[in-house]
């Protein structure tokens, strides 16, 4: 099993809305593809202590790697640009990928 997980921090003008449409439009979109299993959403509780901004953690879990990487190529660009668009200026994200052992 593979967790795709994205942690994003955010400005706090944007935190309400944020949270909301993660989990109203973003989430369900992503979960819609069909590629993913399960989610989980969390707020990131151990902050740098220069860290401004909410930062959480979502994480998606998929089969394999062929499933993730299959996501990637034909639905994650459209999500991402999204997400980008609603809210430039007003967050970073990274991404990791995981393997349950």
């Amino acid at each position: 099993m593979i967790i795709y997980n994205v942690t994003v921090n955010l400005d706090d003008s944007i935190h309400a809305d944020w949270i909301n449409w993660m989990k109203t439009v973003h989430i369900p979109d992503v979960m819609a593809t069909g590629y993913f299993l399960e989610n989980r959403f969390a707020k990131v509780l151990s902050t740098q202590e220069d860290e401004t901004g909410h930062t959480y953690a979502i994480q998606y879990l998929c089969n394999s790697m062929a499933d993730l990487e299959e996501y990637q190529e034909k639905c994650s660009n459209p999500l991402q640009e999204a997400h980008g668009k609603r809210y430039e200026g007003k967050f970073v994200a990274f991404r990791t990928l995981l393997e349950l052992v």
